[in-house]
């Protein structure tokens, strides 16, 4: 282990107050974090943390390092951050659901690369899991909630699942009021759907779809013909809301918001290219328009 690594060990374990808080904020092992700390303060010849029972508590030496470390590193990575903004190169690799890529991530990332030319950006649309480290990407959009904790994530926006239907199917079919009426409906729904859809306080209903498709924009023309009601997440079906094309059924019955966040692997020692990204899209996602505005209710 290089010096640099022993001082942020060492810097880190004062900062969370405890050896098992750095282990979890470094990723490391909490082992390995005693083996550095004694490693240190061998080489130091002196005690820089009392241990007790209860807290960790620097000793006077182990402030006065503590101090120059902490500036130390500071500057260290300000020199490097410096130098690796004078120029922004190499491939940035991004990942999210299909439909949200096109609406949201393309006019994102042209509107990021008009700031910096040198980059390239490769992106993966697809509407299942994609693991960041088992396919190298350095970014990701999840919508749900997620329970891959080595990741950090930042929500960025609010979505919700819908019924949708156009207007003149609801006049030729009728309206429903109760999500059991469903079943005297034609359905559109996704090929991953388990033969029931969910709604609030824990309210089921098993469904028989007429139409079962795995492409969003294929299941958004069916409604769009009159061909039925389908479920689908709010964003998606954002413009037709705005325009009337579709109107919401039954969102007195809808479950709870889901969240979209933005996903990387540490945001502690981020490439200049993924620390740019990741703060341009921190900023700007939570402003486009379909996490911002209501649902258009019939």
């Amino acid at each position: 282990m290089d010096r640099f690594d022993e001082l942020q060990v060492f810097v880190t374990v004062v900062q969370q107050g405890s050896l098992a808080a750095a282990a979890r904020q470094l990723h490391r092992s909490a082992p390995v974090i005693t083996r550095t700390l004694a490693a240190l303060e061998q080489r130091m010849g002196a005690t820089l943390i009392e241990r007790t029972t209860r807290k960790l508590a620097p000793t006077e030496a182990g402030w006065q390092l503590f101090e120059q470390a902490r500036q130390l590193l500071q500057d260290y990575h300000q020199t490097i951050a410096q130098v690796q903004l004078t120029r922004l190169q190499g491939l940035l690799r991004i990942t999210a659901p299909l439909q949200f890529g096109r609406l949201h991530i393309i006019p994102l990332v042209e509107r990021f690369l008009q700031q910096w030319p040198e980059l390239q950006v490769e992106l993966l649309f697809h509407d299942s899991y994609q693991d960041l480290i088992e396919n190298q990407l350095d970014i990701a959009v999840r919508i749900g909630h997620l329970q891959d904790s080595r990741m950090v994530a930042r929500q960025v926006g609010m979505v919700q699942r819908v019924l949708l239907a156009s207007p003149q199917y609801l006049a030729d079919a009728g309206t429903p009021h109760h999500p059991s009426d469903l079943s005297q409906h034609s359905l559109i729904s996704g090929t991953d759907n388990s033969g029931e859809w969910r709604f609030a306080d824990g309210l089921r209903q098993r469904i028989q779809p007429r139409f079962r498709i795995n492409d969003v924009e294929s299941r958004l023309q069916l409604l769009r013909h009159h061909q039925g009601i389908g479920r689908l997440l709010s964003y998606q079906a954002h413009d037709d809301l705005q325009q009337g094309t579709l109107v919401q059924v039954l969102p007195q019955f809808e479950s709870d918001s889901l969240p979209v966040q933005l996903l990387t692997h540490r945001v502690a020692f981020m490439p200049a290219k993924v620390r740019h990204f990741w703060d341009f899209a921190l900023e700007n996602l939570p402003l486009v328009d379909c996490f911002n505005s209501n649902l258009i209710r019939d």
